[in-house]
C-alpha cells in the first residue's frame, strides 16, 4: 500500500517536481555563472575580499526559490484531491489514515529533498573549488534557512489545502505568512547558525498541523 500511495502521488506531481528540479538547479547554475563571470572580470581575490569585507554571498537569487517550490508542491499534491472530493476516498483505503497521511507527506519531503540537495551540490562543488572552505561553507550555511523555509512552506501549504473550512483556511494563511517570515528576518551571513538545529527540529514537527486538518476533515467539518 505504501508503494501504491507513492505511485499515486507521483502521477499527480511528476510535472510539478520536474519543473521544481529545473527551477532549483537552474537558479544554482545562474548563481555559479554570475560568480564565474565576476571572476573573469575582477579576479578571485577581489571576490574573496568582497565576501569578507561586505558580507556578500552571491547566492541571493536563490533566496525565495525553495519557498516557492514548497508552496507549489503542496498545492499540486493536495488541491486536486480536495477540489475533486477524492480525499475522502484516500482516507478510506485499507490503510490507517495516519500512515496514509505520513506517506503522502514523506513523498513530498523526498521530492523536495531531491531538488534542494541537487541545488546545494551545484553551489557547493564549484564554490569549494574557487573559494576557501570557510567561505564556501559560509555561503551554504547562510542559504540553509531558505531551504528549511521550503520544507516549512510545503507543510503549511498542505495544512491550508486540507483544511475543510474556508474561514479556518484564512486563519491558517495568516499564521503561515507570519511563520515563514521568520526564516528571512536575519539577512546577515550565517545569522541563523545558532538556530539551525532548532529550526531543523521544528520544521518536521509542522507535519502535526497537517494531521490536525485531516482530523477535522474526517470529523466532517465543512463550510
Amino acid at each position: 500500500m505504501f508503494k501504491a500511495i507513492f505511485f499515486k502521488e507521483w502521477l499527480k506531481t511528476r510535472w510539478c517536481l520536474l519543473a521544481a528540479f529545473i527551477l532549483c538547479t537552474g537558479f544554482s547554475a545562474y548563481v555559479v555563472a554570475r560568480v564565474w563571470k565576476a571572476m573573469e572580470l575582477q579576479g578571485a581575490g577581489h571576490l574573496w575580499e568582497v565576501m569578507v569585507t561586505r558580507d556578500a554571498l552571491f547566492a541571493e537569487p536563490m533566496t525565495f526559490v525553495p519557498l516557492v517550490i514548497g508552496l507549489a508542491l503542496g498545492l499540486f499534491q493536495y488541491f486536486p484531491e480536495m477540489q475533486r472530493k477524492c480525499f475522502k476516498l484516500t482516507l478510506h483505503l485499507p490503510y490507517p489514515a495516519l500512515r496514509t497521511t505520513l506517506a503522502m507527506l514523506l513523498y513530498g519531503v523526498l521530492g523536495l529533498s531531491a531538488c534542494f540537495i541537487a541545488a546545494l551540490l551545484l553551489l557547493w562543488i564549484p564554490f569549494s573549488s574557487v573559494f576557501p572552505s570557510e567561505l564556501a561553507s559560509r555561503i551554504i550555511l547562510s542559504g540553509l534557512p531558505w531551504f528549511l523555509a521550503g520544507y516549512a512552506a510545503y507543510f503549511f501549504s498542505a495544512w491550508i489545502t486540507l483544511e475543510p473550512v474556508w474561514k479556518r483556511r484564512v486563519f491558517n494563511m495568516a499564521v503561515t505568512a507570519l511563520c515563514l517570515k521568520l526564516f528571512f528576518m536575519a539577512p546577515a551571513p550565517e545569522a541563523f547558525n545558532a538556530f539551525l538545529p532548532w529550526l531543523s527540529l521544528c520544521v518536521p514537527a509542522l507535519a502535526s498541523l497537517v494531521w490536525l486538518s485531516v482530523l477535522r476533515f474526517k470529523a466532517g467539518k465543512q463550510d
